[in-house]
């Protein structure tokens, strides 16, 4: 049957009637059922449920949910309705069904069960979905030599394929995303309107005589403009461009892909000569690439991959998995240089099946210079990465939302996300509350938006760094896609607190245009606003409970008085969530200079805590005696030395004293390489390092932290390895939280969250969480959104949905 169009309103008020009465044992129940319910295959699952149960009526999407009326005997209509949640699609998410009774239509006046096409509507938007990895009945067709779709690169049914990144608008029908363009063959139609068939409303539906098309563009096939990347007028069969493509990457050139979100740069990732011109296309000396394996099987030749790991790779998210590298031959060293763990992902849609079938594992990085969007326009992509590829596998099919990859690691047996992008956006956070809609705009670093609306907080895709006018922009253009997909105005913005930001200036012309507040939050506050609302659904702990110590560790965060924050301890309960404790500050010569070149930070915490700059300790022996010179002097006098209470600064500072690297290309680079040292050293042989903590009764306590550095230092030169002293120096910040929790806190057991950046560090997050399990506390990790900046706008919008209800 085909959907139809939705007739105007069969039944009234009152129940109709037959022979003069009611018609006996007839029921009809309107169900409005909210969720990720559209794009999932839920309306054929209710037809198919209702035509089994001989049921009548009807289900449409409309912007608000799925709206289903079911009518007929009442045993039947109960059985339709019980256990209607959890019988759902796996790709759907049922958290909400509104069910009341209507009047019975006259017997005879209705047909069997249909499905109406999509009602357009003002008012509240239901969920959509995020885009779902290639599925294994549409790969089983695509490898069939007999099926209409062998080889077709943009194969899909309703459990898998592009949702997110082809959406213009709701409701969900194809129309309304970028496959509207695309008129369906008799084939595809009869399929698509088949409520019985596997790819009934799958509205990227197509095969290779209606769909979109694939082709290679090179030197060789342009004409000197970018716009000789348009669709050619007699494209090639799919296969022969896809050869084409797979030919470069055989032959080392480096090849730029349109993918699900956006374009990746590819190349032969066993291969060091491709890989080191890819590095040096692209600017990127030393920072991790991720790789794409053709399967898990390859993947497991790679990389050290437990059962969590491979159940996160082969999710239907399809996230970049950083997992530990195996030694030995296989990649090039450059493609992860000093780093002991490897990002890997396996494909997630038809055209990387199709290029990856085969061939070595694949560089697969994203299309933009550091810090900017990734391109997503065939024209966009070869006028930005044309100095870094050698040929373009592009297609037609848009991409209205960029969506960078998603990238997890696999910390105490559950994913800690580490960048929420494609697969995950914008599946919502449940809140435990309503409140008014606020739209948050995160930070300047990992950029990602927060649209809290009703119950829920909708984390957007991850943006890039805010530092240059097109990530600006990709902010603007994500802000207006959010609120028009989702139909509502924000009654207040939220930002960070720093004066200095970009995206805050942005807020404040937003929030000056449309004639609503800007709320100012603090950086911290708002990491631990994050975790606390991940777990709790609102920034504190539940009545009657302990409150919640929360440690929050990151590099840099405006503080109120103007210095830089970043190792802090915060109390959350009813009252709200204020500072107990926090580093003793030390200077940070030059600012951004210091960040840059670990260094720096280094000898500022050996000037700081009174200790000789030894020429044997690595940090001291890497600078000339004019940087030397020149900077005991800045120190002396304090010029431009912001005062910082940053771990992640003396995580740079530690790495720095035991060898590590004294001027970084990438963030936490050096805190990479002081969790690979740690990593490599014995359990239990660690060197002993402390803190000490001064606790004060009318304000937070100060951990001091010159003792440890004079323990590092003392070790170093006494020849102790830098691994032992790495793994002492994590064994001490673990030691720190469980003493901070026990004097601040005086309940015992109760929970312990960790957030801010430094807690991507596996190792220390496995290691604090075992010692306060230990301690019978609850550690709280976050799951749903990362501990960086990509979770910022989370606790933004919370704290200032709390602050306009309380006024």
């Amino acid at each position: 049957m085909k959907p139809t169009e939705r007739p105007a309103r069969r039944h009234g008020p009152t129940p109709s009637l037959r022979d003069g009465g009611y018609i006996a044992g007839m029921k009809r129940v309107r169900l409005v059922i909210t969720g990720i319910i559209q794009g999932v295959g839920f309306r054929p699952f209710v037809w198919r449920r209702a035509t089994r149960l001989g049921l009548s009526g009807f289900v449409e999407n409309t912007p608000a949910g799925v709206v289903v009326e079911i009518e007929g005997p009442a045993e039947a209509v109960a059985a339709f309705a019980d256990g209607l949640a959890g019988a759902a699609p796996p790709l759907a998410n049922v958290d909400g069904i509104a069910s009341h009774d209507i009047a019975p239509v006259d017997a005879g006046a209705e047909e069997p069960f249909q499905i109406f096409h999509s009602a357009a509507a003002e008012g509240p938007r239901t969920l959509v979905p995020a885009d779902i990895a290639t599925c294994e009945a549409c790969l089983i067709e695509m490898r069939d030599p007999s099926n209409r779709r062998h080889g077709h690169p943009f194969i899909t049914c309703t459990d898998c394929g592009p949702r997110y990144t082809i959406i213009e608008r709701l409701p969900y029908d194809r129309p309304a995303t970028t496959m509207g363009l695309f008129s369906m063959c008799p084939v595809c139609a009869a399929e698509y309107a088949d409520p019985a068939d596997r790819r009934f409303h799958a509205q990227p539906i197509a095969c290779p005589a209606c769909g979109p098309v694939v082709w290679l563009f090179t030197a060789a096939t342009a004409t000197g403009t970018p716009a000789a990347a348009d669709r050619p007028a007699q494209p090639p069969k799919a296969a022969e461009a896809i050869a084409a493509a797979r030919q470069l990457l055989h032959r080392g050139g480096i090849l730029a892909v349109k993918n699900l979100g956006g374009f990746h740069l590819a190349c032969d990732a066993t291969s060091a000569a491709a890989v080191a011109r890819l590095r040096d296309r692209k600017h990127r000396p030393t920072k991790p690439f991720a790789v794409m394996a053709a399967d898990l099987a390859v993947a497991r030749l790679l990389a050290g991959i437990d059962e969590q790991a491979a159940r996160l790779l082969a999710s239907p998210a399809r996230p970049i998995v950083l997992v530990p590298k195996r030694p030995g031959p296989g990649l090039a060293d450059a493609v992860a240089p000093g780093n002991d763990f490897i990002g890997i992902m396996l494909p997630a849609a038809p055209l990387q099946h199709l290029l990856a079938e085969g061939l070595p594992p694949l560089v697969m990085t994203s299309g933009n210079l550091a810090g900017e969007p990734i391109a997503t326009g065939n024209t966009e992509a070869v006028e930005r990465l044309g100095r870094f590829a050698d040929g373009f596998l592009l297609h037609d099919r848009g991409i209205h939302v960029p969506c960078d990859d998603s990238v997890v690691r696999c910390v105490v047996g559950a994913p800690l996300p580490i960048r929420r992008s494609r697969g995950h956006a914008p599946v919502p956070i449940r809140l435990a509350g309503d409140g008014p809609t606020i739209l948050a705009v995160g930070g300047e670093l990992k950029a990602a938006l927060c649209l809290m609306t009703g119950d829920r907080a909708i984390m957007g895709q991850h943006i890039g760094d805010v530092g240059n006018l097109a990530t600006l922009e990709a902010r603007e253009r994500a802000a207006d896609h959010l609120l028009k997909l989702f139909s509502v105005e924000p009654a207040a913005i939220a930002a960070d607190l720093h004066p200095g930001y970009v995206s805050a200036e942005w807020a404040a012309r937003f929030a000056t245009a449309r004639g609503i507040p800007l709320v100012r939050i603090q950086h911290h506050e708002a990491h631990a606003a994050s975790l606390l609302a991940e777990h709790f659904g609102v920034p504190m702990p539940p009545a009657g409970t302990s409150p919640c110590l929360v440690a929050c560790f990151d590099g840099t965060g405006y503080w109120p008085d103007g210095s830089i924050a970043g190792g802090e301890f915060f109390l959350a309960d009813e009252a709200g969530i204020r500072r107990v404790a926090h580093l003793a500050p030390f200077p940070l010569p030059g600012g951004d200079a210091a960040i840059r070149h670990p260094w720096r930070t280094a000898v500022a915490l050996l000037h700081a805590a009174g200790i000789p700059w030894d020429e044997r300790l690595p940090a001291v022996r890497t600078a000339s005696d004019t940087e030397l010179r020149l900077l005991r002097q800045q120190l002396d006098r304090g010029l431009a030395c912001t005062p910082t209470t940053s771990m992640g600064r003396l995580f740079d500072g530690v790495a720095a004293l035991l060898g590590g690297p004294a001027s970084i290309t990438f963030e936490a680079e050096a805190a990479l390489w002081l969790e690979s040292q740690a990593a490599t050293h014995p359990a239990g042989d660690a060197t002993r390092l402390d803190f000490a903590v001064t606790t004060q009764a009318t304000s937070p306590a100060v951990v001091d932290w010159r003792p440890l550095i004079a323990a590092v230092v003392a070790a170093v030169l006494a020849g102790k390895s830098p691994a032992g002293i790495a793994a002492g120096f994590h064994d001490a910040v673990v030691r720190l939280i469980a003493a901070i929790r026990s004097r601040l806190v005086a309940r015992p057991g109760g929970p312990v969250g960790l957030t801010g950046g430094v807690f991507q560090n596996a190792r220390l997050v496995e290691l604090a969480a075992t010692q306060l399990r230990a301690a019978g506390c609850e550690p709280l990790l976050h799951h749903a959104v990362p501990p960086n900046d990509g979770g910022l706008a989370l606790g933004q919008a919370v704290l200032a949905r709390q602050r306009l209800t309380r006024g």
